[in-house]
């Protein structure tokens, strides 16, 4: 896979001195392919994690988690891509987005979902196009213990020995 970068170009300054552009600004948080980072992690851009991470992730800007990266986390951010192999529960503000090669092992709570043909994703996702709601959802399945019923099976004649009786007296 090729590397890419993003170079910021200055524009003349009115006294000929160098300014620098609006993208020069806005840098992105990269965690590289060969890094490891666990704990957590507070970005306020946009972010990219291309290595291994485990812990938190709370990302204001745009999160991609690179095509061979691992991550173990819990994710909050406003726009979120995975490309790579996440464990753990996803909250998306804006948009998840589920690459061909990403798979998503947790759930979701997003304000808009795009899987790829090929994405992967086990468990649940709630998509809220008005917002996400502060408040947690409920569990949909509830694993509360009822108490068993006892069912008695009564048995029922057998038709089939009527019926031979009945015709054994014809033939």
């Amino acid at each position: 896979m090729t590397e890419t970068s993003v170079e910021a170009l200055e524009a003349p300054g009115t006294n000929g001195e160098r300014e620098a552009s609006p993208a020069a600004e806005a840098k992105s948080t990269v965690l590289a392919r060969d890094d490891a980072f666990s704990g957590r992690l507070q970005i306020k851009g946009n972010g990219q994690i291309l290595g291994h991470f485990s812990g938190h992730v709370e990302c204001d800007g745009d999160l991609f988690v690179g095509p061979e990266a691992h991550v173990e986390a819990d994710i909050q951010g406003a726009r979120v891509t995975i490309s790579g192999l996440v464990r753990g529960n996803i909250v998306a503000i804006s948009r998840l987005k589920i690459t061909t090669s990403g798979r998503l092992e947790g759930d979701a709570r997003v304000g808009a979902l795009v899987v790829l043909e090929g994405g992967v994703h086990h468990g649940v996702i709630r998509v809220h196009p008005e917002g996400i709601p502060e408040a947690k959802d409920t569990a949909i399945i509830q694993s509360t213990s009822r108490p068993a019923t006892v069912v008695a099976l009564k048995t029922l004649p057998n038709p089939v020995g009527r019926v031979r009786k009945f015709w054994g007296e014809f033939f």
